[in-house]
């Protein structure tokens, strides 16, 4: 199935959260917090303005953004988690490589 957000809407993928802590302890689901990261899957054509001039949204499907904890709708399609927000819950796009994660010697 396709889905296409519309007006100025976001389909979110959020990113994996962290299974264990930094001590090594293995967290569970029930306690686990959602993350406020993800990926932009795919994005509505924009909003309207005053004058009815449709506003190009400034994030694009591949964008890894940052989110409010409770921003938007959480949907499943195809089985998968996914989450629409409005653009304007969007904090900012995080640009370069995630932080490679230290390993415990």
């Amino acid at each position: 199935m396709k889905f296409r957000p519309l007006h100025d809407r976001v389909l979110i993928r959020r990113s994996a959260e962290e299974e264990r802590t930094s001590g090594g302890i293995i967290i569970p689901d029930t306690a686990k917090e959602k993350p406020m990261e993800g990926e932009v899957i795919s994005v509505g054509p924009g909003a309207r303005n005053e004058k009815g001039e449709i506003i190009k949204p400034d994030v694009k499907a591949g964008d890894r953004v940052l989110f409010g904890k409770y921003a938007g709708t959480e949907v499943t399609i195809d089985g998968e988690d996914l989450v629409i927000i409005k653009e304007s819950d969007v904090m900012g796009i995080i640009e370069g490589k995630p932080a490679s994660k230290k390993k415990a010697a």
